[in-house]
């Protein structure tokens, strides 16, 4: 289903039974079908609501550069509009920081992270950063800074359209710490720890700044632990929705 929320068609999929409404937000660069699983294993016991983010998926992009404050606006204008009130939020990795921001700010019944970075911290510049700096400094070297950009971003960078490039450099970089403080609901943090996008030493920080969490680790898993460990973790999931 298509619906325009802020000048932007998101597209949307509902299906399930059950009085408690379960919203599925994807990582970046992915798109209803990455979060699939997960729904399909929960349509007994809750409604499923699963959102191709602004520019992913059948969502078109948004005309001008979001930040991650504004996709949480769009989820909720569209939650708004499908009269879903409090939300249980499971979100993978970019949608995980949007659930943050979210239940930071609205009435959330739950939330469920997988593999949600949430804390910035200064790092050392890296090589790549030294390389952007010094075209952008240079009389005439300027000019290749956008070929460099797209030669030696990351991968994500790499495959972004230009104004989904500059949605990434805006939403990646942003230290979510005071919103995760401001989380009042229960919180579920499932983790695989060799995460190498979201580290777990940064899971188990983010236990400790969120009032109410609780952290499940998996052995071997890796930033797509949900997929990999999908039958176990989505057993802990309906234990933690039905509590």
């Amino acid at each position: 289903m298509i619906t325009n929320i802020k000048n932007i068609d998101i597209n949307y999929i509902q299906y399930g039974k059950g009085k408690q409404n379960v919203v599925l937000l994807h990582g970046w660069g992915q798109n209803i079908e990455m979060m699939n699983p997960i729904g399909k294993k929960l349509e007994n016991i809750a409604t499923i609501t699963i959102i191709d983010l602004p520019g992913h998926g059948a969502s078109s992009e948004p005309k001008e550069a979001l930040t991650i404050y504004d996709y949480c606006e769009v989820v909720k204008e569209l939650l708004d509009k499908l009269k879903i009130k409090k939300p249980i939020l499971i979100g993978h990795s970019f949608g995980g920081r949007i659930s943050i921001v979210y239940a930071s700010k609205y009435d959330t019944e739950k939330v469920v992270l997988l593999g949600a970075p949430c804390i910035r911290k200064e790092k050392k510049m890296s090589a790549k950063t030294k390389v952007l700096k010094t075209l952008k400094k240079v009389p005439g070297l300027n000019k290749l800074e956008g070929f460099a950009k797209k030669h030696i971003g990351s991968r994500d960078y790499r495959a972004a359209s230009p104004i989904m490039r500059e949605i990434l450099v805006n939403t990646v970089n942003e230290d979510l710490t005071l919103c995760a403080k401001n989380i009042k609901c229960p919180t579920l943090l499932i983790w695989g720890d060799n995460d190498t996008e979201a580290p777990i030493e940064e899971a188990r920080e983010l236990e400790t700044i969120i009032k109410d969490a609780g952290l499940v680790t998996y052995e071997g898993g890796s930033h797509y632990t949900y997929i990999e460990f999908l039958n176990p973790v989505c057993n802990v999931i309906k234990t933690f929705i039905k509590e």
